[in-house]
């Protein structure tokens, strides 16, 4: 075997029979590193495998620059899951998505004649990405920026019942 960088301790941990090795993941440099690594590890939290197993299977997720990056660590300074980690984070920091500000949803209208759904469905998708995001909030900014005035009025002098008061 040639030069890796994986410590020796990690190469003599066998993977397990039957274990799906994530090859239908990529990560080519291009997206946020935290939502590939989230995935990944969703995905071996799902095998149940273990930190070395983990290692070994990261670098088949790579394409591209990531690969290329992944190859080009020093040899054996991969100890842990969490070396591999730290410097996936660094080398690919630029690309982590800035978090959403609530704000952000005042831009976030509907278009003339766009379908009420169509905005809806556009509007819930841009609140996924926003942490923190409260319901009055979120019912504010999305009755600003309706055009259907009958749905606006609707929505505006219906009491909102949240599951905790049913």
């Amino acid at each position: 075997m040639g030069a890796t960088p994986f410590h020796h301790s990690i190469l003599e941990v066998s993977l397990p029979k039957h274990f799906d090795k994530a090859t239908d993941m990529r990560y080519d440099g291009k997206q946020d590193p935290q939502k590939h690594l989230t995935a990944f590890e969703a995905r071996m939290n799902l095998e149940g495998v273990g930190d070395e197993v983990r290692c070994r299977t990261f670098p088949v997720t790579l394409a591209g620059p990531a690969i290329r990056w992944f190859n080009s660590l020093l040899e054996g300074s991969v100890a842990s899951f969490s070396d591999i980690t730290r410097a996936f984070l660094a080398q690919f920091t630029t690309r982590i998505a800035k978090a959403k500000d609530p704000i952000n949803l005042l831009g976030v209208t509907q278009k003339a004649g766009e379908p009420t759904r169509k905005y809806l469905d556009r509007f819930n998708d841009e609140c996924l990405e926003i942490d923190g995001l409260t319901n009055s909030v979120a019912s504010l900014y999305l009755t600003n920026g309706l055009l259907n005035e009958d749905f606006r009025n609707h929505l505006t002098t219906k009491p909102v019942w949240t599951m905790q008061e049913i």
